[in-house]
């Protein structure tokens, strides 16, 4: 199983991840061949984990059976890849983690089956580990929210008038929501009270909104190599992220012309609009943001007990929120 050299730095993390990927690996066993292997190869494909390890390290405060917290970070694991997987179809990107997707390898129908078994895979995880129906009804309320989020994103393509309020809307449950179940998770299964765990929760929903905005700063200042994805493909899908929506806030006289030409957008009118974002600071305007978030999700950590998992919780949060890439 192929984990991510951020891991070394974290090694119990890393032996307990690896064990989440085999554990997920055992699961993959669809009648369809062509599912199997495009699963094998998503599962395996160099994903850094993170929702995975948040569950892992919210469930460090109390001593508790760490194979079944394996089993519910392998089930949050599921659900994150699922989506990714739907993402991919619905958006028709070609590259993912710096290889084709599967629906650019396999084709929709083996996408579609491919995300829809992880599903499965997933709410068996839960119902085998989960110590009573709270986990189930948050796995399932994050599923809800997950795609209320898809959706209004979807409502929202190429629409000029998109704020920036709009967008923290959808990012709570396209992105944050996947961040805030882990925490949750990690924190009820291991035997703590369920404030403690819609505490976590908080910062998890915190520690998400912050990480997409990074994801779309990086995207107007990282090569398409480092990103392992298209950069600025989004503009012209008509989703729009913080940095031109801060940017576009109170001038949207001078990006409409080039926006409400949509799909139809040429190379060089998607660098004038990058060109506009960058004239009037959106990307710096989007890093306050996110620096607001991170300062919340940070806050949020220090209140919990000492514990040496709180500390790598900050380590971790830190070098997230911080990355380059």
């Amino acid at each position: 199983m192929k984990i991510h050299t951020m891991w070394q730095d974290y090694p119990t993390l890393e032996k307990e991840l690896a064990a989440t990927l085999d554990l997920i690996d055992q699961h993959i066993h669809p009648d369809n061949p062509a599912v199997a292997k495009a699963l094998v190869q998503m599962i395996n494909a160099g994903g850094k984990l993170l929702r995975p390890a948040y569950c892992l390290l919210f469930s460090q405060f109390r001593q508790v059976d760490r194979q079944k917290m394996i089993a519910l970070a392998a089930a949050v694991e599921t659900l994150h890849t699922a989506t990714l997987i739907h993402d991919d179809v619905i958006d028709k990107s070609p590259v993912r983690r710096g290889g084709a997707t599967i629906a650019a390898q396999f084709g929709n129908d083996v996408a579609v089956y491919a995300g829809d078994y992880l599903f499965v895979v997933c709410f068996q995880l839960i119902a085998h580990y989960a110590s009573d129906l709270r986990s189930v009804q948050q796995d399932s309320a994050s599923m809800a929210q997950i795609l209320n989020g898809e959706m209004a994103q979807m409502a929202r393509r190429y629409n000029v008038d998109i704020t920036i309020a709009d967008y923290e809307q959808q990012v709570t449950g396209k992105t944050a929501q996947l961040f805030a179940l882990a925490a949750f998770i990690g924190a009820y299964e291991s035997g703590q009270s369920l404030r403690f765990a819609k505490q976590c929760e908080q910062i998890g929903l915190n520690i998400g909104i912050a990480f997409q905005l990074l994801d779309d700063i990086l995207d107007y200042t990282s090569s398409a190599s480092e990103m392992g994805k298209p950069v600025h493909e989004d503009i012209r899908q008509g989703v729009y992220s913080a940095p031109l929506i801060l940017a576009m806030t109170d001038r949207r006289a001078q990006f409409t012309p080039l926006l409400t030409k949509q799909a139809a957008m040429t190379d060089a009118d998607v660098q004038a609009v990058v060109k506009l974002i960058s004239r009037y600071d959106g990307v710096g305007q989007a890093q306050a943001l996110a620096k607001t978030y991170t300062a919340k999700a940070v806050a949020g950590l220090q209140r919990l007990p000492d514990r040496p998992a709180r500390q790598t919780l900050i380590q971790l949060t830190d070098q997230l929120l911080s990355r380059k890439s």
